[in-house]
């Protein structure tokens, strides 16, 4: 069965059972229909914390075209730690059109493994795309009123920072003149869009601790810059109530169920290749207060999205992992020892061994970090036994037990083991305690360079012409402290796509840094990474559609 049918055939409870199990009133939360609600932002705040709840990551090796299935064992995992007595709640992004019309599908887990309802999901869920993408758009469109009409901030025309967003992969986009026509029409300018996702918005929403903070962060946006290079922010447009008006109801964490009934918190969804790649701070920390196990994920591979958790989104909010777990499948590792797609299915445990160097670094990357670490062997049919030693062995020489998974054909049954282990993990590994990577007060070119070479085994950091005068003003005005948020490939330690396995000794090639002040971070933008992608020769799209029942075929 595909997934769309797999989720069809469940029987879903109402999302008012779902909240009891999490011991929410029904005045704690706001249905939007059956099967999803929103908690309310007042119970939240009311909320005491718990101290004892255990915070676990879901990660993985670099990605490929043969594919990983972390969501999915997040989601996995999530049934199992259920399944064995664990009071449980599981933390997703919410997944963005680009992928879904695009070339990667949903976002909502797979086969026996997923959060439902899974077309509302990966659609229009709740409208916290739209209204981020509003309250983006807004402020864009305030900025070109003001200089339209007299421009009393002096903004320079030539230095406007602030993009456009749109939730689609569209790169006929990415450059654009606006304002053609005449006066009546605004200044001619060169802007862009950038896919929702990649908002400093977005980024705000998830990394925000309550309403409050939201609207403070907003108004901290820098837009652009006076002829003189001072910048202008959001708050000097008087532009950031309105946008908080509008991230109102967003800003509060949407509920759904697994089709284990496992409880879910859906919020938020930056890419981890060109933004932080985290669920919300204010979704994470809800669920700490009401599950004792809380699992969540990371975009991507460890060396983008873990770290971005790590080094962003735990030191933001204060939060301590209590493990990772590193998911990882034969075929994938095949690709990165360099086996071809269309051979993957010939066991091959030579280059198996040499793909292993991509689990090997991940692995030691996450421990750098000081939490345990486990690795969880996603088993797809026709995977030779024999290759599950090999991967095993890599994972043990590391320091990492390994575990093999077949949640997506069995539930929480294919999980239970991984549960049990993850336990344990927590319960009886000494750890190092966690900590960072870098301090705040390293000068941000250190904070780039020590991301590059212990995580991606990078020889050293380029920057170009314009970054290293980007790097001069940011330090002008004073952001040092802030974290970087690197923005490259996903599918390679390095800039090079097409460079798997564990290259090292590579240059990150820096072409831009862009200072996200509401945010937090500095956005690095490494090799030819886009923030606004394009479609592929053949977008998902063309196979989506709806059948004589009203319903959606092709949606993955």
């Amino acid at each position: 069965m595909s997934d769309i049918a797999i989720a069809r055939a469940a029987s879903p409870q109402p999302i008012q059972r779902i909240a009891s199990e999490l011991g929410l009133p029904e005045e704690a939360i706001e249905p939007y229909g059956r099967l999803k609600a929103k908690i309310s932002s007042r119970f939240i705040e009311s909320l005491p914390p718990q101290p004892e709840s255990k915070l676990i990551l879901v990660t993985a090796i670099s990605p490929t075209p043969a594919g990983e299935g972390k969501t999915t064992t997040t989601v996995g995992l999530g049934d199992g730690l259920r399944r064995i007595g664990k009071k449980t709640a599981i933390c997703l992004r919410e997944p963005s059109l680009g992928p879904c019309f695009g070339m990667k599908g949903g976002a909502a887990g797979g086969g026996h493994a997923q959060v439902i309802p899974m077309e509302d999901i990966n659609l229009h869920f709740t409208g916290d795309f739209h209204a981020i993408t509003s309250a983006h758009n807004l402020l864009a469109a305030m900025v070109d009123n003001h200089v339209h009409w007299g421009n009393e901030l002096e903004i320079d025309p030539r230095r406007i920072v602030w993009r456009r967003v749109l939730d689609m992969n569209d790169r006929s986009l990415r450059q654009i003149t606006t304002g053609l026509g005449g006066p009546s029409n605004g200044f001619v300018n060169e802007t862009g869009f950038d896919i929702t996702v990649a908002s400093e918005v977005m980024a705000i929403l998830c990394l925000s601790e309550n309403l409050t903070d939201l609207e403070t962060r907003l108004g901290n946006i820098i837009v652009g810059y006076r002829v003189d290079k001072t910048p202008v922010y959001c708050r000097d447009l008087k532009a950031h109530g309105a946008m908080a008006a509008l991230l109102k109801d967003a800003v509060q964490p949407n509920l759904v169920q697994t089709l284990e009934h496992t409880p879910a918190l859906i919020h938020g969804g930056p890419f981890a290749n060109i933004a932080h790649g985290c669920n919300s701070v204010i979704a994470t920390k809800t669920a700490m207060k009401l599950a004792d196990y809380v699992v969540t994920e990371a975009g991507f591979g460890a060396d983008l999205g873990a770290e971005k958790f790590f080094n962003i989104k735990c030191r933001s909010a204060g939060l301590t992992p209590n493990a990772a777990v590193v998911v990882a499948t034969v075929r994938a590792l095949k690709m990165h020892g360099g086996v071809a797609k269309s051979e993957l299915n010939e066991p091959n445990l030579t280059a198996l061994e040499a793909g292993c160097a991509n689990l090997t670094r991940h692995i030691r990357n996450m421990r750098r970090f000081g939490i345990p670490v486990i690795v969880a062997i996603n088993e797809f049919a026709g995977d030779d036994p024999e290759e599950y030693k090999v991967i095993s062995r890599a994972a043990e020489t590391n320091g990492a037990r390994s575990i093999r998974c077949t949640h997506w054909a069995d539930g929480s049954a294919g999980t239970e083991h991984l549960a049990r282990a993850v336990v344990d993990l927590i319960d009886n590994e000494a750890t190092e305690g966690f900590a960072p990577l870098y301090d705040g007060s390293f000068p941000l070119l250190e904070k780039l360079t020590l991301v590059a070479q212990e995580i991606y085994g990078a020889k050293d950091v380029r920057l170009s012409g314009p970054a290293r005068t980007q790097l001069k003003a940011i330090l002008e005005m004073g952001y040092e402290d802030l974290p970087v948020c690197v923005a490259k490939t996903p599918y390679s330690f390095s800039t090079d796509p097409k460079a798997l396995g564990a290259p090292s000794g590579h240059t990150l090639d820096v072409r831009e840094l862009r200072l996200a002040a509401g945010a937090g971070f500095v956005v690095a933008l490494a090799g030819t990474i886009m923030t606004m992608p394009g479609l592929p020769r053949r977008p998902a799209a063309e196979r989506i559609s709806i059948n004589e029942m009203g319903e959606i075929d092709g949606l993955s």
